[in-house]
């Protein structure tokens, strides 16, 4: 199947509804719809009328493209993702992010809610992401080669922008807000992970685990776009936690932390944009 052109569509669409296009896009994760209501003079576009756009199936995704300023910086806000266990290939999954970056976006950051697996950590921590390991069964760059994409072999070596992690670790640091920092575990879902899972993962030096963000970075990175994560550490993994996990608990927790993740967010995004601007 061609799966440049429906996001070829996709972007012309956007082109021809939007009067300028932002330099840096974030892709809000499950409970974090809640930066939408920071944007200001907001244009919305519901995904379902972007031409071949998938919607959301999931309680906590709007389901909308949000293209406004946050904090003074043009942004471009994907309000909800798609999944691949709600039956999606990879490469619808990674759609929003493929069609910001033939619309000229520089810079992704993603943002997911996480289990952590650090028993020192707790609900509502905010994890940048370093590194990711791949277990979803799969790769976006798999099938037929698309070179309007960029090239087959992608470096993932950094694929977590160094520099733009540090600066955002400086900004924190000044500000006094706690950021963690570790590898995120991409994994298929959508049930969540065993006890005897969660233990080889901790051996394997995993520090958190959800269901998305892996596939989005390996599309992004091939585009060229730099790339940013967050995790919200929405609960601690199975056997790390006393209770039993449900997707009430992530969005609760979401919720619970918006008001400095959202900060935190708003600031990044400057930085971002500071960082890709030519001097």
């Amino acid at each position: 199947m061609d799966w440049f052109e429906p996001v070829s569509r996709a972007a012309e669409h956007l082109k021809a509804r939007l009067q300028t296009v932002p330099k840096v896009a974030v892709v809000l994760g499950s409970g974090l719809g809640f930066l939408e209501s920071l944007v200001e003079n907001p244009v919305a576009v519901p995904y379902g009328e972007i031409p071949g756009f998938p919607v959301s199936t999931v309680p906590g995704h709007s389901g909308r493209l949000v293209v406004g300023t946050l904090k003074g910086t043009p942004v471009m806000l994907f309000c909800g993702r798609v999944h691949l266990y709600e039956g999606h290939p990879p490469q619808v999954v990674t759609m929003q992010v493929r069609t910001a970056g033939l619309l000229g976006v520089k810079a992704v950051l993603l943002t997911n809610a996480a289990g952590g697996l650090d028993p020192l950590w707790t609900p509502g921590d905010v994890m940048l992401i370093s590194d990711h390991i791949n277990l979803q069964g799969t790769n976006v760059l798999c099938g037929p080669q698309d070179p309007r994409f960029g090239e087959r072999f992608v470096d993932l070596t950094d694929a977590y922008d160094a520099e733009l992690r540090t600066l955002v670790r400086r900004h924190a640091r000044k500000v006094g807000f706690p950021v963690r920092e570790g590898v995120y575990l991409g994994l298929l879902g959508p049930s969540y992970e065993t006890r005897a899972e969660i233990r080889m993962f901790r051996q394997w030096g995993v520090d958190a685990v959800g269901m998305s963000t892996v596939q989005e970075t390996i599309a992004a990175r091939q585009l060229g776009m730099r790339v940013l994560g967050f995790s919200v550490v929405t609960n601690l993994a199975a056997g790390v936690s006393s209770g039993k996990l449900s997707h009430d608990e992530v969005k609760e927790t979401a919720c619970r932390v918006q008001k400095r993740f959202s900060e935190l967010v708003a600031a990044s995004v400057g930085l971002v944009d500071k960082a890709i601007s030519p001097p």
